[in-house]
């Protein structure tokens, strides 16, 4: 391999992710997720009420909002207000297809859960640390509506989890740091379920193209961090468990 990673990890490695539960006092559920230097705050939010196109169908939603906040890269980032970048809008929707594709809106009944990701440190992949700790902190608020008897058992159906993949000098290399990310001929970003069925692939060739065995080998590489993050996150769940 000419591509030495900077952090000394195997390219089949992930960096070490760890998710602190209940970080916040007043959200629902909430979790700062750590993903080697990037750190996401994921918190949840429930109302009692559903979008008006959803209103009289017994069913819930959930939607997401991102924001990188100023100090999390080493340029400050200006706060976005009224207009959000695309990059933005492009990574809260993202978050809120990901998630949704584990629940059951049904029996989530008519109320709407936010997912809040905010960047506090961005050392590449916060997309998909996003995904990986929202869910986390997702579980936490279902089961303070289930405690509370507002639900009778779980809408969740799945488990959902997110990492990315690149190709660097020929090679793919499984959850880029920074320094990885930038230089990276490929970029791929990859959430999937616990049955390890696919919800979004997204890639792109920084520079001219790349193949379907190259494809296959980014999506078979990033199977086995998601399997890794999705057995973390039952880890931190079984952890002081609340139901």
């Amino acid at each position: 391999m000419s591509w030495q990673r900077p952090d000394g990890r195997q390219p089949d490695q992930l960096r070490p992710t760890r998710f602190d539960r209940r970080f916040t006092k007043f959200s629902a559920g909430s979790v700062l997720t750590h993903c080697g230097d990037t750190q996401v705050l994921c918190t949840v939010s429930i109302k009692p009420k559903v979008p008006r196109f959803l209103e009289g169908k017994g069913q819930g939603w959930l939607t997401a909002e991102y924001r990188m906040l100023p100090g999390a890269t080493p340029d400050r980032q200006d706060r976005e207000f009224l207009k959000l970048s695309g990059r933005t809008q492009e990574i809260q929707r993202l978050i809120g297809r990901s998630l949704r594709s584990v629940l059951d809106m049904q029996a989530l009944g008519e109320r709407t859960l936010t997912i809040d990701a905010d960047v506090l440190q961005a050392d590449a992949g916060t997309r998909t640390a996003s995904i990986t700790g929202a869910f986390v902190a997702l579980h936490d608020a279902i089961a303070t509506l289930i405690q509370c008897g507002e639900l009778d058992q779980s809408p969740i159906r799945h488990q959902v989890a997110a990492v990315s993949v690149g190709l660097l000098e020929g090679e793919a290399l499984l959850d880029l740091n920074y320094p990885e990310d930038v230089s990276a001929d490929v970029d791929c970003n990859v959430v999937m379920n616990d049955a390890l069925e696919i919800i979004e692939i997204q890639g792109t060739a920084e520079q001219g193209s790349f193949t379907r065995q190259q494809l296959d080998q980014i999506v078979n590489l990033a199977e086995k961090g998601i399997k890794e993050l999705l057995q973390l996150q039952r880890e931190a769940l079984e952890f002081n468990k609340i139901c």
